[in-house]
């Protein structure tokens, strides 16, 4: 009998553990976007030590509580480089709170010492979606909204 093994939440369509699970287990990410697709995997998970172990010490906030009313649906890498231990990834996140669709667009920063790569700080900008129920899903599934994430 085998058993599926989940997803990873960064759309890579591996396993968590192929993935960014081995990440948040403490591996290195070796670039800047493996680290960018971990957060983002750890923020739909609710891994907050990861988030804040994976934080730049000069920008990371004291404290990041969980966050149970977002449901992180979709990521899309737009760009990313490196230059040294200076690195960014333009990204663009797809998410839903209650009946609500969001995108939030950011082009972060990331900087490498010790041979990891943490999350400075980043631009972002949050777009609210109003999707009707016979458009595609936000989510990426393909199917209409009233067929995916918007049932019930």
């Amino acid at each position: 009998m085998t058993h599926a093994r989940p997803a990873c939440p960064c759309g890579s369509g591996t396993s968590l553990a192929q993935c960014c699970g081995r990440y948040h287990a403490g591996e290195a990410a070796p670039t800047p976007e493996a680290l960018m697709r971990s957060r983002y995997s750890a923020f739909a998970l609710n891994l907050t030590d990861y988030l804040l172990a994976s934080w730049h010490p000069s920008t990371r906030p004291a404290e990041l509580a969980p966050d149970d009313a977002t449901r992180w649906l979709r990521l899309e890498v737009l760009g990313s480089s490196e230059e040294g231990d200076a690195g960014q990834v333009h990204f663009r996140a797809v998410f839903r709170e209650g009946r609500r669709f969001g995108v939030l667009e950011e082009a972060s920063r990331f900087r490498r010492e010790g041979g990891r790569w943490t999350y400075l700080d980043g631009s972002p900008t949050v777009t609210r979606l109003k999707p009707g129920r016979n458009d595609p899903c936000p989510c990426g599934s393909g199917r209409k909204l009233k067929a995916c994430c918007g049932r019930g």
